[in-house]
């Protein structure tokens, strides 16, 4: 993949942060203290689209090392915090399942989806699949010259092996926000267009718990079909606050938070980590977390808000989770 020496990375890399330059690598050690041991627990690449725009790529932190890092070196491996810069195409490549984070923040012209060195590909989707959802104002996605237009929460399906994908909002004062998430697919399945309010939803929790929700799944065997991707958003009622409580961990899947619809000063505590030793990144609107499979995945927010989730793995049956005992949690 990295045909660069100088963008190799080292054997002993823990994970990937984010730097300023472009093909570059900053290594920082850092002594945490741990018997004597140095970790290089920083490192970070960038690498240019095709047709414009750059994509970061990162490695993540195991379920031992994750335990030394302090606060700013956890949320340079699982936090993703610079979505929807304005008229850009925003793309974050993760070694966990090989998926990749993104967004499109089209106002004045439209923005078109391409390949990077990294992917090895002509195209984008030449060996992926790509699950949109927009969070932000009307907008459309042209796919191959058809055209899909995305109301507020709208879903898209885009199958393997679609050549172009362009992104465009309908009003340069209410622009459209499309979040997307891609995996590698290995067979075809038709481009969807998924309107919000047809998709499966299921409400779940209770005011008394503080976790009255509505999930609604978007991508899955009884939606959209896909290859591997699953994915929909969750919506917690006024006065709730927690989502996946009780807390559960994926063995077989790796899975993508996307928090939206909170308030300018409104926080939400994510909380990660091995149920035996639990650590936790604060996320603000419309960012963005990495949760490996060896992780639990729950937050509480300042006031209710809405979380987009996908996942990536070996199914894609919705229930095939490790429930966590939560006398064990620490």
């Amino acid at each position: 993949m990295f045909k660069n020496k100088r963008c190799a990375p080292s054997q002993n890399m823990v994970n990937w942060g984010k730097v300023g330059c472009r093909l570059n690598r900053v290594e920082d050690k850092v002594d945490l203290g741990r018997q004597g041991q140095d970790i290089e627990a920083k490192k970070t690449a960038t690498t240019i689209l095709k047709g414009g725009g750059e994509m970061e790529i990162r490695y993540s932190a195991d379920d031992v090392r994750y335990q030394r890092m302090d606060t700013d070196e956890l949320r340079s491996s699982f936090l993703i915090n610079n979505l929807f810069q304005t008229n850009e195409i925003t793309l974050l490549y993760s070694d966990i399942d090989r998926v990749i984070v993104g967004s499109a923040a089209p106002v004045k012209q439209k923005l078109t989806l391409s390949s990077a060195e990294e992917l090895a590909a002509e195209y984008f989707t030449q060996r992926r699949e790509v699950g949109v959802i927009n969070v932000g104002e009307r907008g459309k996605i042209t796919v191959d010259g058809k055209e899909f237009p995305m109301e507020h929460r709208d879903g898209l399906y885009v199958g393997r092996g679609s050549r172009v994908i362009e992104f465009e909002s309908a009003s340069q004062d209410s622009p459209a926000l499309f979040y997307f998430l891609s995996y590698p697919a290995h067979s075809d399945f038709p481009t969807v267009h998924i309107e919000a309010a047809t998709v499966e939803s299921v409400h779940l929790g209770s005011l008394e718990q503080s976790n009255e929700r509505t999930i609604r799944k978007y991508i899955h065997p009884g939606g959209a079909q896909s290859c591997q991707l699953v994915m929909g958003c969750t919506e917690l009622a006024k006065g709730s606050v927690w989502n996946t409580m009780p807390v559960h961990t994926h063995e077989r899947r790796m899975e993508v938070y996307f928090y939206f619809n909170l308030p300018d000063e409104g926080l939400v505590f994510h909380f990660m980590g091995k149920p035996t030793a639990t650590r936790h990144i604060v996320l603000r609107n419309r960012e963005a977390v990495i949760s490996p499979s060896w992780s639990i995945h729950s937050g509480a927010g300042t006031s209710n808000y809405t979380f987009v989730w996908g996942m990536g793995g070996e199914n894609q049956e919705f229930g095939d989770m490790q429930h966590s005992d939560m006398g064990k949690l620490k």
